[in-house]
């Protein structure tokens, strides 16, 4: 299948700013807990973190706002929006470096300003890339948007912690600072150049009103609320668990950086590969299916030592790769169900149904590991995912169909 002229430099640039905006979340979910569990913080503590998930959970509050502003009558104004939440992303990260990762809650309160900030440039990403991507270069965009996910995510939540390991918190902070700079700067350079023509007949006024009337968004909210539950229950216990397997933080990092990026990779490719062989559907509950195998053979693990320690960071290799392979089609569908005219609101419901369950799972994740120990806490996690994999089935039913790649 031959691709569209100027398919590259658009699929590039918005894979970018993914890996921009995941830097942060991988240094803040991933890389944070285990750096304050190694400094001997519990768990329930550690758990707080989850709290920076709120505005990606409260985003579809502003979404309408920042999507008339992006938008106005023949202009877009993507590259303005995300200058100014970049900027003011990068100076947080210089903040938390001169401030240390302790006391935690003036971090928080700051990463708290940039979660913020993170989540109304994804606001206008998101629209522009559901916006400017065509039918057929669906399969492309996406594999853009989960291994950008994947490639910031390995560098905040594994490089970060390599080079707080070996150089301090403040060089790790101010190198992520400089990090998203470099990988937002082909998003804007491309976004300043796009024109948009002036709409036919009466302008569309991007709203919630707008995008809960339609059937197709209903189903979106409920399956991502589902695959939630299948897939990111125990992520943030991850890191803790490994620290108390007896991994130092620069093997974690190792972990999390290199070796979650390629299989990061390798799942995203898997999935569009199955995406198109066998559609949405199957993916997603094979996908929960196998997560449940992984999570109950880390329970089995923190319950009775049986393997040694290389087995549990393999594990969590797996559960990684199954994650990748599952967002392809459920982020590929959602895709296909947001409206062009507004899709900066439509993705954006979709994510914040995936980031208050996130924050809710996450908070309940830190009080039950800490009170009945990890597990119990696996197995929890694993019989959710059990129960998920009918679930999704029957939600996404409807209008789940392969994906071209």
């Amino acid at each position: 299948m031959g691709v569209a002229p100027g398919t590259w430099p658009l699929i590039g640039s918005i894979g970018g700013l993914y890996v921009a905006q995941s830097v942060i979340g991988g240094a803040t979910w991933t890389g944070l807990p285990a750096v304050l569990r190694a400094e001997g913080l519990p768990l329930d503590r550690v758990g707080l973190l989850s709290l920076l998930v709120l505005p990606w959970a409260l985003k579809f509050f502003w979404a309408p706002m920042i999507e008339r502003a992006r938008l106005p009558q023949g202009g877009d104004r993507s590259a303005l929006v995300v200058a100014l939440g970049g900027l003011f992303a990068v100076l947080g990260f210089f903040a938390i470096g001169l401030m240390g990762p302790s006391p935690l809650l003036p971090v928080l309160g700051v990463l708290f300003l940039v979660a913020c900030a993170t989540a109304t440039v994804d606001i206008a990403c998101d629209g522009y890339a559901v916006e400017s991507l065509r039918e057929g270069q669906l399969g492309w965009g996406n594999a853009a948007q989960v291994g950008g996910a994947y490639l910031g995510s390995a560098i905040g939540g594994g490089l970060f912690l390599v080079i707080v390991d070996r150089a301090g918190w403040q060089t790790g902070a101010w190198a992520m600072a400089v990090l998203i700079v470099v990988m937002g700067l082909p998003f804007l350079r491309h976004a300043s150049r796009r024109t948009r023509p002036v709409p036919a007949g009466e302008p569309h006024v991007p709203s919630l009103r707008a995008a809960l009337r339609r059937p197709e968004i209903r189903r979106g909210l409920a399956m991502a609320a589902i695959y939630v539950v299948a897939q990111k229950t125990a992520l943030g216990m991850v890191g803790p668990f490994l620290v108390d397997s007896g991994l130092d933080l620069a093997v974690i990092g190792a972990l999390n950086g290199l070796g979650s990026l390629a299989v990061g990779f390798a799942g995203a490719l898997a999935g569009g590969a199955l995406t198109r062989a066998l559609g949405i559907r199957p993916v997603l509950g094979l996908a929960a299916a196998c997560q449940a195998v992984v999570l109950g053979l880390l329970a089995l693990q923190a319950g009775t030592g049986l393997f040694p320690v290389a087995v549990p960071a393999g594990l969590v290799l797996c559960g990684t790769l199954i994650m990748a392979i599952g967002f392809v089609a459920l982020y590929a569908q959602f895709m296909r169900w947001a409206d062009p005219r507004q899709g900066g609101v439509d993705f954006t419901l979709f994510q914040c149904m995936d980031a208050a369950i996130s924050m809710l799972a996450g908070l309940a994740a830190g009080m039950v590991a800490e009170a009945l120990g990890f597990a119990v806490f696996f197995a929890i996690a694993a019989m959710l995912a059990v129960l998920a994999a009918p679930l999704i089935l029957r939600v996404s039913r409807h209008g789940a169909r392969a994906v071209p790649v």
